[in-house]
């Protein structure tokens, strides 16, 4: 019986090792700097050609996000930014681009449910914790700033 159990056993975790994908890290960190670098030189050349164009650096670097995100959400939505996110990891995801992804691709998915169940409670299910840590923690660091600056010490 023990046999037949040790055997049983074998074959599972030969199947687990053959289905269970293999992972480059030096491959994967490759993939992340040039898909993110390649996302920051767009970005660049936006900023550079709106500067071009005479506008000053914070209007310049608007329109570089408003852009960027606009592209984002386009790729998403032909189905070409998983893709890219797949491939490049999180050199694709960390950028405004990766949150302007993780917001839309609920949006585009849920959108057959209706404009209240569907998009409304779904846009946010990537994002939300995002956003809600984000806040907590700025929330959380500014408590701390002013509890130093009462006792002096900031």
């Amino acid at each position: 019986m023990d046999e037949k159990k040790e055997r049983l056993n074998k074959k599972y975790n030969d199947y687990v090792k053959e289905v269970t994908p293999t992972h480059n890290l030096w491959v994967n960190m490759v993939k992340a700097f040039v898909t993110g670098g390649a996302i920051c030189v767009l970005g660049q050349f936006i900023l550079n050609t709106c500067k071009s164009y005479g506008l000053d650096q914070e209007t310049s670097g608007s329109w570089c996000s408003l852009i960027l995100i606009l592209l984002s959400i386009l790729l998403t939505g032909l189905n070409l930014y998983p893709s890219l996110a797949n491939w490049g990891g999180a050199g694709a995801l960390v950028p405004i681009t990766g949150f302007a992804n993780g917001v839309a691709a609920p949006a585009i998915e849920f959108q057959k449910e209706g404009q209240v169940f569907g998009i409304g409670c779904k846009i946010f299910t990537i994002a939300g914790p995002v956003i809600l840590y984000g806040i907590f923690s700025s929330w959380v660091l500014g408590l701390i700033y002013w509890i130093l600056k009462i006792l002096g010490m900031m």
